[in-house]
């Protein structure tokens, strides 16, 4: 008899944990297509409309060491534009290295290096404020794929034509690198 109530408790107990399993909130979904953001410009990007591309986002800054890598990045994305977008993400976390507006950063960015990809509103990629987009391109738990940290300026996420992060590369990394070259072939 004791056997008996036993196996039924066990049974009890598994049914209603596979109930449960199957009511509790389902994870975000693991694409970075349910992100919209403000653009630099005052319209929206929305993620969505760039299914079936790569994307490559990069948090930016105009006084850095690495500024330069806006020219490779706006040749990147002329030469891959139909396979390829790039979203920049200007940030001040680093040093200072970002102080301008959103104004003063787009005209920099323009009149610098020529860039026509899409930029994002200033955001912060780090600390107590970090933007949502980038708390979920570095935490594995919502993105499915990886741990990253965002440690400088030009720090870059490469995602599939599906939306699902691929890769994070950190400043050092240029964008016409091989490391990057090698998933737009």
């Amino acid at each position: 008899m004791k056997k008996i109530f036993l196996f039924a408790l066990v049974a009890i107990v598994f049914v209603g944990v596979s109930f449960k399993s199957k009511h509790i909130a389902k994870p975000a979904p693991k694409t970075i297509y349910k992100f919209k953001v403000p653009s630099i410009e005052g319209s929206t990007i929305d993620f969505s409309k760039y299914k079936g591309k790569k994307i490559l986002v990069v948090n930016t800054a105009s006084k850095c060491g690495f500024t330069p890598q806006y020219e490779g990045l706006e040749k990147l994305y002329k030469e891959h534009k139909d396979e390829l977008v790039i979203v920049g993400f200007p940030a001040n976390n680093f040093g200072g290295q970002e102080p301008g507006t959103n104004e003063e950063i787009q005209e920099f960015c323009k009149v610098r290096y020529g860039v026509t990809f899409p930029l994002a509103s200033k955001v912060d990629v780090v600390g107590d404020k970090t933007h949502p987009l980038f708390k979920w391109l570095t935490t594995k738990e919502e993105n499915g794929v990886l741990d990253a940290e965002v440690k400088w300026n030009f720090t870059k996420f490469l995602l599939d034509e599906k939306g699902k992060l691929i890769a994070s590369f950190p400043s050092k990394v240029k964008p016409d690198s091989e490391e990057i070259l090698k998933y737009l072939k």
